[in-house]
């Protein structure tokens, strides 16, 4: 029986209680406030990083996990007798995670097979192709198949969401193309896509329900081929009717996670977003 760890940071915003249920293993990112570095989801929990975020007018920032936090991670994974390890990592056009990731797959590569799939997004489209992952590594599956499903899931793996503000994306450089999104629109909702692993402007509403109108809308389009979903929110007092709105239009259960301090950190509070899976 193959037994194949699945490895992922902490950009995938999974809940505790999944990463549990499904053995899936985290290397955290790190967050700083000023001079301040806190491990992600070990010091700092999502919770507490929001409360930090309304009393701080600097805003955080986030590093890429040393290579050696990756190293202790498969090599846990051999001495736990697994047979190899998937790690699948936030986009490398987003973060510097999956360099640390591949430096230490070449250091263990005597110890135990391990292979490093980018999954070309980020928060609960990173979680939901993680998730996926770890269904087949329960199930006993090789770390071929399991690779062959992960590159599958992530070509079909869409994120949108809704951002309550653009201060942070600016102030964090992250933003690229989506500046055609500034200038004098300071109540304007931008509505942003993860598209080939890169964060692009998909257009924007005046307001914050015709955003999340928006966002129903294209959970609609698209429902008849969602086999998965997630709803992510950072901190979002009004996440409740919206999932409710989410699952009057699919067939799935609606899973529910939080956008933790690596993605928060660049979308800021009150961003709200889907992130589903089509069948092709």
């Amino acid at each position: 029986m193959t037994s194949v760890h699945i490895v992922t940071d902490s950009g995938c915003d999974l809940p505790d209680d999944l990463i549990a249920e499904m053995n899936i293993k985290i290397v955290p990112l790190k967050i700083r406030f000023g001079d301040t570095e806190f491990v992600d989801r070990v010091e700092l929990t999502t919770d507490q990083f929001w409360e930090k975020c309304q009393l701080s007018d600097e805003l955080p920032s986030t590093a890429a996990p040393s290579p050696g936090a990756f190293v202790e991670e498969f090599q846990r994974a051999a001495q736990e007798g697994a047979t190899g390890v998937i790690a699948i990592t936030l986009s490398g056009e987003l973060s510097a995670t999956i360099e640390a990731a591949q430096q230490a797959a070449e250091l263990v590569k005597d110890e135990i097979e391990v292979r490093v799939i980018d999954s070309r997004t980020a928060t609960s489209g990173l979680g939901s192709i993680v998730m996926g992952a770890a269904s087949k590594a329960k199930s006993g599956a090789s770390i071929d198949e399991i690779s062959a499903a992960a590159a599958d899931t992530i070509n079909r793996t869409q994120v949108h969401a809704a951002l309550d503000t653009l201060e942070n994306l600016r102030k964090g450089g992250r933003i690229g193309a989506a500046g055609s999104l500034l200038g004098s629109m300071l109540s304007i909702k931008p509505i942003i896509e993860v598209r080939n692993g890169v964060v692009e402007p998909a257009g924007k509403q005046r307001t914050r329900s015709k955003a999340l109108s928006y966002l129903i809308g294209v959970v609609e389009q698209n429902a008849d081929q969602i086999e998965q979903i997630f709803v992510t929110h950072a901190a979002c007092e009004d996440v409740d009717s919206f999932v409710q709105q989410v699952e009057s239009v699919v067939n799935v259960e609606v899973l529910v996670a939080q956008v933790g301090p690596v993605v928060g950190a660049h979308a800021g509070v009150g961003t709200i977003g889907v992130a589903f899976q089509t069948t092709n």
